[in-house]
């Protein structure tokens, strides 16, 4: 899954100061919202090249360049002027560092819980929660895990459920798994056929959404010929 090789923690450069490192991990997780982690990387490299990756150097380009070079990303413009408002602020009232907790990350402009336990982790290497997106809002209710009605509501009900040892994994894991289903779901069936416990698997996938008809995958279907379990999965 694309969030496995550049997610928005993988992208910052590990070769720049940690002043910079830590601001381009932020970038990354405010770049990343309604957006791909494919245009996300594509963004984040426009600002490397441009060497528009620092505090500094945000404050002193304009939002129309900031703007430019990040235009690969979901509301581009709109975040042009986040980041910009987000590096005065870091400049001006944290020394040109970023907030390092969660209460001073979510004081900058475009920055809620979610963002904030990312970034906490990526920059940080702390993990004092779960970052939930909608992926991971969605599925964690599908597999009845919890039940609430908001991403922060699902992140408080996973505290409690998973040992503090799983957060970390349990982001990746669900948002890798809800991309695979919006972006190659016939792969993420090949992958689960080739397991020993198949069919739990197809039920698991059918559980959060998959559509398993027959007709779509000729591994599925030769198996369903002799499987009556696979069968009645089928649609």
């Amino acid at each position: 899954a694309p969030v496995d090789s550049i997610g928005c923690e993988r992208l910052a450069n590990v070769n720049a100061s940690q002043a910079d490192f830590e601001w381009q991990c932020l970038v990354a997780a405010m770049l990343s919202s309604q957006t791909r982690d494919q245009a996300t990387a594509e963004a984040m490299a426009a600002l490397e090249a441009a060497k528009v990756n620092s505090v500094q150097r945000i404050c002193s380009a304009s939002v129309g360049k900031v703007a430019k070079l990040i235009k690969a990303v979901g509301f581009f413009n709109v975040k042009a002027k986040t980041l910009r408002e987000a590096a005065r602020i870091c400049k001006k009232d944290y020394k040109g560092r970023i907030p390092n907790t969660l209460e001073g990350l979510m004081k900058l402009p475009g920055i809620g819980p979610k963002m904030a336990h990312l970034i906490m982790h990526s920059a940080f290497d702390r993990q004092e929660g779960i970052c939930v997106d909608t992926h991971v809002h969605r599925i964690a209710n599908q597999l009845k895990w919890v039940r609430s009605k908001t991403p922060e509501e699902t992140r408080m009900r996973l505290e409690e459920l998973l040992p503090r040892r799983e957060w970390a994994d349990i982001n990746v894991l669900l948002v890798g798994l809800g991309q695979m289903q919006q972006q190659a779901s016939l792969d993420l069936i090949s992958q689960a056929l080739r397991l020993r416990g198949r069919v739990d698997a197809l039920r698991l996938l059918r559980k959060i959404g998959v559509p398993l008809r027959a007709g779509q995958h000729d591994q599925l279907d030769k198996m369903a010929a002799g499987n009556k379990d696979v069968q009645r999965l089928l649609r």
